[in-house]
């Protein structure tokens, strides 16, 4: 599956617009890494561990859009983007989202 963040994609033509597709989790951190996370912002630094937790949901959530797109016959997915939000203080939402499509290479 292609995923592009442009609009189009250059020697293809868009043959059909399927519509919308996200993939989309929620997490949410333990006390422990809370802990660690405010004691490490006392001295600054990167928070490694919340930092691997968030690419591994980003990784979550592009295999969700991509499902959701091949399952509606897209070749490609457009105008990707990443959402992110905090929820109840502790909670944080991971969003993937973009526009399924057909593509044909252009002769």
């Amino acid at each position: 599956m292609l995923i592009s963040t442009m609009n189009d994609i250059p020697g293809h033509e868009i043959t059909e617009v399927i519509g919308e597709v996200f993939g989309l989790t929620v997490r949410s951190r333990n006390v422990g890494s809370q802990i660690g996370a405010g004691l490490k912002s006392l001295v600054g630094g990167e928070l490694k561990g919340m930092t691997k937790n968030l690419a591994a949901s980003r990784e979550e959530v592009i295999q969700r859009m991509v499902e959701e797109a091949a399952a509606k016959g897209a070749d490609a997915v457009l105008a990707f983007r990443f959402d992110t939000s905090e929820m109840g203080g502790n909670w944080t939402e991971i969003c993937a989202y973009g526009t399924a499509v057909k593509i044909a290479r252009r002769a």
